[in-house]
């Protein structure tokens, strides 16, 4: 399996995942996103302090290089393991940025990127689910853990009713645990009452 298309492939997706497209945007409009907002360069931070429209943007690039990868191992008809193994490196990439000295953002859009070539269902339940609870508590993290837990769940479903490989499922638990542990600062805010809620959407 570790061929040189396969290794060459995973270090493709963390560059790619390396991309901070959220940034870039906020760039674009004059916003440094390390020092406002939240000052997490995800595309919430975007919303926030850029608006809708450059959310969406940044949004689409962020999904896009878990996605494109990930895509691209399955059209190599690479192994299941090797397939999320490239989606996780696009989500470590995300995380741990060559470009941003090694931080980075929380890797929600990366790896909802990747799970959508993956597990197309998983990921539109994790969507509803971040939708309906980001809209009754106006707080992205809230959402996004949410959406993690539903994900996780579904996964769950469909990998006992042999709808889901034991490689996915497995992706979709691993991102799942990283994605909560990547929102500890966010856990303590909330539980200080203290975490940034979106006033205004549009």
């Amino acid at each position: 399996m570790l061929t040189i298309p396969y290794l060459a492939l995973i270090l493709i997706a963390y560059l790619a995942g390396s991309i901070p497209f959220s940034l870039l945007v906020a760039r674009t409009r004059g916003v440094d996103l390390r020092v406002a907002g939240s000052g997490n360069v995800g595309a919430a931070n975007v919303w926030r302090t850029c608006g809708f429209g450059a959310f969406a943007l940044a949004m689409s690039g962020d999904m896009l290089k878990g996605a494109l990868p990930t895509f691209a191992a399955q059209m190599l008809n690479l192994p299941p393991l090797a397939v999320v193994t490239v989606g996780a490196a696009a989500m470590l990439g995300h995380t741990r940025s060559i470009f941003l000295g090694f931080r980075g953002g929380k890797a929600v859009a990366t790896g909802g990127g990747a799970l959508l070539t993956l597990a197309p269902f998983v990921a539109l339940t994790g969507l509803v689910v971040w939708g309906i609870t980001f809209g009754v508590t106006r707080i992205s993290s809230v959402a996004s853990l949410a959406a993690a837990a539903a994900c996780s769940a579904a996964a769950a479903v469909c990998y006992a009713l042999n709808m889901l490989p034991l490689a996915s499922a497995l992706f979709v638990w691993g991102a799942g645990v990283a994605i909560l542990l990547l929102h500890r600062s966010n856990i303590r805010r909330l539980r200080a009452g203290a975490e940034n809620r979106f006033d205004k959407l549009f």
